[in-house]
């Protein structure tokens, strides 16, 4: 007969304390000097990321052009780089031939999807057929008249690992080797991106001074982080991404590529929304998304236009929720994105 004193096993409990014993040492305060916590915030994610670890290992960029088609309404030129010594990053450059001098650029960023060819409309399986029809983010990028640079995320498509590739976790190995080795994929991934801006002046149709980011769940998350870690970029539009990591990564299984080891213990993700500010963050959620909960979402918030306004614009963050769940809504994405290029002078 089992015994019916046995205590019950919570595996959960001793985490689950912890979080509600923590607070962060660099959480957003009213009362703290902003310009010294800003300062704090951005060397202490820089730290975390661990980014000394992946400058160390820099390289010339080597860029190669390998194709270039005339699509109908746009150019399409493929290149390769090497953004870090055994770090090749393929791309893809729409440039609309709309007969505009230069053109403002998108980095468009696919999530955990088979790859970034989904960006051009390119299908190379049977689940490529539908997701086309809305994570062709690049043709949707030069229809909205932005050139777009169509970037291959670590650990994704082209790039994915041939130790360890099962989707939805092809970014398991990767991530979790990185961290062996002092840095994280997300600081890799986010080099990639700064160092792909690095390259845009050899095309000269492209205004570097005018780049937005945007891409869903985990190309949201780049989105936001590399926005985060580059000034370049002057308007970041993560979808499906932002929330605070209470009611996201510590209480919803995630890849192991969204974590940032010991970030906890200094800030929540909204409160990195100050290395954004003062330029412009538009946060898009899906109103039931189950994976970044839209409380979750909206809490942040709260912090991020405290912030935004500390810097003076409060009118540079904004929250668009769409009717669906963790999904690319097209129509809601483009029109906020462009409303904040047309105020910034881009159209």
């Amino acid at each position: 007969m089992e015994n019916e004193n046995k205590m019950l096993i919570n595996g959960d409990l001793c985490h689950e304390l912890l979080v509600k014993k923590i607070n962060g040492k660099l959480r957003y305060s009213d009362n703290a000097n902003y310009a010294e916590w800003k300062a704090q915030v951005k060397d202490k994610l820089y730290e975390l990321l661990g980014m000394e670890e992946i400058e160390l290992n820099a390289c010339p960029l080597n860029l190669s052009v390998e194709e270039e088609i005339e699509k109908e309404g746009y150019r399409q030129i493929r290149f390769v780089f090497e953004s870090e010594v055994g770090a090749q990053v393929p791309c893809y450059l729409l440039i609309p031939n709309t007969g505009k001098e230069k053109y403002p650029v998108a980095i468009t960023l696919q999530g955990h999807s088979s790859g970034f060819h989904n960006s051009i409309g390119v299908a190379k399986s049977e689940s490529d057929e539908s997701y086309i029809t809305r994570g062709d983010f690049g043709r949707q990028a030069v229809k909205n008249g932005y050139a777009a640079l169509c970037i291959e995320q670590r650990a994704m498509g082209e790039r994915v690992t041939s130790r360890h590739k099962f989707e939805p976790m092809m970014c398991t190995y990767p991530a979790m080797t990185a961290l062996l080795l002092g840095r994280t994929i997300l600081g890799e991934r986010i080099w990639d991106v700064m160092k792909a801006i690095d390259l845009l002046p050899n095309f000269n149709q492209l205004d570097t001074d005018k780049i937005v980011i945007t891409g869903n769940s985990g190309g949201g998350t780049m989105s936001f982080y590399a926005a985060c870690m580059d000034e370049r970029i002057k308007i970041s539009a993560p979808s499906c991404a932002f929330c605070s990591y209470v009611e996201s990564l510590i209480y919803k299984f995630h890849c192991p590529c969204n974590f940032i080891p010991g970030a906890f213990k200094w800030f929540e993700m909204q409160d990195l929304s100050c290395l954004i500010a003062p330029r412009n963050l538009i946060v898009i959620a899906g109103e039931y998304d189950t994976i970044f909960k839209i409380d979750g979402v909206r809490k942040g918030m709260k912090t991020v236009e405290k912030v935004f306004a500390k810097e003076g614009v409060p009118e540079n963050c904004k929250l668009v929720v769409t009717p669906k769940a963790h999904w690319w809504c097209q129509d809601l994405v483009w029109p906020a994105i462009n409303e904040v290029a047309t105020k910034l002078g881009w159209f």
